[in-house]
């Protein structure tokens, strides 16, 4: 018996309906993607934003860079001023060293008029006059030594001070967290940059994971690890691949408008994350499907 050319595609076609309704999915979802949002970290003009959107970042290289020129000029200031007063630290080291020359004087002298006062050539007074001037300058080097210590203080405040300048100026090399693509760019070259605020918008590809929903009567049929099958849209035709059962959420929610489970009449669903590789046919957002193995 023979069939027309024209009706044999019609008697195929609830055989065709029949084979792809025996492998119905277990669940649905959407494919997503850890996305990580880069902030500016310090103010000032962006100078350079090359990369384009959908292009790849390697990690720690630099995307973005922000006008240092405001915190170049505070830092020769506060270098500047570590100068002049490492200056007067070797200042008042020249004054304590020849304080100390004239102090050892003064104790010789202070030996030999003992010596005389006691052999009845020097008398007493000049023995007091002395140590008087022993004592006047014992208390002028301390005093030169507080003065030191109070410039070391100062110092090391300054060094934090330019530490600190050396760090915001490192920040405004912005370098890329992870390697990844780039989704979106929020500022431009030329535009202006303010401490929290986003920059860019990148995520990493090469995995993604598809969010999809089950029943509380699905929640025994899937563990943690287990390798699933994942089907989603492709060129008019369904693709497939494996994934891996990542997380099963712990407590149920209102089932997603634009999620239809097994069973219509649940209300409440569990959510579970499927990692599953891309070879670039997947894409955020797309819908997906997952079938237990």
């Amino acid at each position: 018996m023979k069939y027309n050319r024209y009706i044999l595609p019609f008697l195929l076609l609830p055989l065709m309906a029949c084979k792809q309704q025996s492998y119905p999915a277990d669940a649905y979802g959407n494919f997503e993607a850890v996305e990580v949002m880069v902030s500016a970290e310090s103010s000032g003009r962006i100078i350079t934003f090359l990369p384009k959107e959908g292009e790849q970042l390697s990690k720690d290289k630099v995307s973005v860079t922000i006008d240092t020129t405001q915190l170049y000029l505070n830092k020769l200031a506060l270098e500047s001023g570590f100068s002049s007063l490492s200056s007067r630290i070797h200042t008042l080291d020249a004054q304590l060293h020849a304080s100390r020359v004239q102090l050892d004087n003064l104790e010789r002298e202070k030996k030999r008029i003992k010596k005389l006062v006691e052999g009845g050539a020097a008398t007493s007074k000049q023995q007091d006059d002395i140590n008087g001037q022993i004592s006047l300058l014992e208390a002028q080097m301390a005093a030169t030594a507080s003065q030191k210590d109070a410039i070391y203080a100062e110092r090391k405040t300054l060094e934090v001070q330019i530490s600190q300048v050396v760090d915001q100026m490192t920040r405004c090399a912005v370098k890329n967290p992870m390697d990844g693509t780039l989704l979106t760019k929020y500022r431009e070259q030329g535009e202006m940059a303010v401490p929290g605020q986003a920059l860019f918008k990148m995520a990493h590809l090469d995995e993604l994971i598809l969010r999809a929903y089950l029943s509380g009567d699905q929640l025994s049929s899937v563990k943690l690890g287990e390798e699933v099958s994942v089907r989603y849209d492709i060129a008019g035709a369904l693709g497939e691949t494996t994934g891996v059962v990542s997380w099963i959420s712990p407590s149920a929610e209102f089932t997603p408008k634009i999620i239809q489970t097994r069973e219509e009449r649940v209300n409440l669903v569990y959510a579970i994350k499927v990692v599953v590789s891309n070879d670039g046919s997947l894409k955020i957002g797309m819908p997906g499907e997952v079938v237990f193995l």
